[in-house]
């Protein structure tokens, strides 16, 4: 089982022409289930706040990571910017989806798009919309701190940097491509909850907010993290995500299973990390 589970992360080399097939491909898969499905996507946008705030967190806009330039990051924050927009005061009603790429449609220049960081089988490149995972991954990192069910979620199939100031768990964010790889979060609860997104000068803030006080809370965190030498020649870096639930008295009432993580690395583990 181990030697299958190997094969199955070994990187697959693939032409420019299956790959641009196999995007088109997914892109109609995806626009079909659109129209088709039974599902009801969140739409409407709220400009007044719901009164409580459920879980609030933010991340850095500007990182220095090894060997990438500055204007990544200037021109990411002008993606961040557009993107939020459609995102920012949205209403997830009982029974309600939220679809990430479904609001804010695809990246183009013509809605102001420009250059920012893609990441490319394990490397990474410029394109138009660059940048926009660190939305998603914080959608989905705040998301595991409410009772929302992420019903679609996509990993990162490689580890890029070594953990520079990292702060939460490895394989807690959720990568994003226009629009196969989607993040989905379904409101199967009893009570609104609405998505606050906007930019400090220095951090990207998102929160959840619903319209009755909360009564459980959340820590997310890893277990069995390691490091395998695959025969094929790489490192594989994994671990599992749980996150324990508590009452409003503070006492633990649940421990639940997330997900499992599995990514290629793309530097040498164990060596110090170079700022």
């Amino acid at each position: 089982m181990e030697w299958i589970r190997s094969l199955a992360l070994k990187p697959k080399k693939r032409s420019k022409l299956r790959g641009f097939l196999g995007i088109q491909y997914y892109r109609l898969k995806r626009y079909t289930e659109w129209l088709t499905t039974s599902k009801t996507y969140s739409r409407k946008i709220a400009e007044q706040p719901l009164p409580y705030v459920y879980f609030t967190h933010q991340t850095p806009l500007y990182r220095r990571l090894k060997d990438v330039e500055m204007w990544y990051q200037e021109n990411k924050v002008q993606n961040l910017n557009i993107a939020i927009k459609p995102l920012n005061g949205i209403i997830l009603q009982p029974g309600e989806t939220f679809s990430y790429w479904r609001l804010i449609g695809k990246p183009t220049k013509r809605k102001g798009y420009v250059d920012g960081m893609l990441l490319y089988y394990g490397s990474f490149k410029p394109g138009v919309g660059g940048g926009l995972c660190q939305l998603s991954n914080l959608i989905y990192w705040i998301t595991l701190h409410t009772p929302l069910t992420v019903t679609e979620r996509h990993r990162h199939s490689y580890d890029v940097f070594p953990d520079a100031n990292r702060k939460q768990p490895f394989g807690s964010g959720a990568t994003c491509a226009y629009n196969f790889l989607d993040l989905q979060i379904q409101n199967n609860t009893d009570h609104p909850y609405q998505l606050q997104l906007y930019l400090t000068d220095t951090h990207l803030v998102g929160e959840w907010r619903v319209s009755t006080p909360p009564i459980t809370s959340y820590e997310v965190y890893e277990k069995d993290q390691k490091f395998t030498f695959e025969h094929w020649g790489g490192y594989i870096r994994h671990n599992t995500i749980y996150r324990k639930v508590f009452n409003s008295q503070n006492e633990q009432i649940d421990d639940e299973y997330i997900t499992e993580n599995h990514a290629l690395m793309m530097y040498e583990p164990l060596l110090e990390n170079e700022s």
